[in-house]
């Protein structure tokens, strides 16, 4: 077997392995189911090229490609978004309205502010890991975590004491 087809082996193996999680994670930072599906192949599409020195260890590198490439297409978008003083969607009641409040607060948030939240608490990086993956340093993370658990606490405020959960 040559090294290419060992390499696109590994490749199709960890796609195979990682996509739900990936989908996930992308789900998280878009809102959008179809996003997430469009971000999670532009990513492994910009991953190949690099596929034989990461191998080893792929997922801060496309992890931090994800989160890159969200917060691009978000700047490339911001502009054509028109924005309301009232949301189209109308309130949800019953099960499940918790998780649907905090997933519109959470679109609401910052991109970085929204990525950290989203490596931090929801793939259960460390503040060292999510720093290294977004480039920044750990104070920064730290502060993007505070200031964006404060914007979700004002967002959603029946969801206050979850919220501070999270924090512990």
């Amino acid at each position: 077997m040559s090294r290419r087809d060992a390499e696109r082996d590994s490749f199709e193996e960890y796609v195979a392995a990682r996509r739900a999680a990936l989908l996930r994670t992308a789900y998280l930072l878009t809102g959008h189911r179809e996003d997430a599906e469009d971000l999670v192949q532009v990513a492994l599409v910009k991953v190949v090229p690099r596929w034989g020195r990461i191998a080893d260890d792929p997922e801060p590198y496309v992890r931090k490609v994800l989160v890159n490439e969200s917060i691009s297409r978000w700047r490339r978008r911001r502009w054509r978004e028109v924005h309301t003083d009232t949301l189209p969607e109308p309130a949800v009641e019953g099960p499940g309205a918790d998780r649907v409040a905090l997933q519109q607060a959470l679109a609401r948030l910052a991109p970085r502010q929204r990525a950290v939240i989203v490596l931090r608490y929801y793939d259960d990086l460390t503040e060292s890991q999510a720093a290294r993956l977004l480039g920044v340093s750990v104070g920064t993370v730290k502060s993007q975590a505070r200031d964006a658990l404060r914007r979700l606490r004002e967002l959603v405020p029946d969801l206050a004491h979850e919220l501070e959960e999270v924090r512990r």
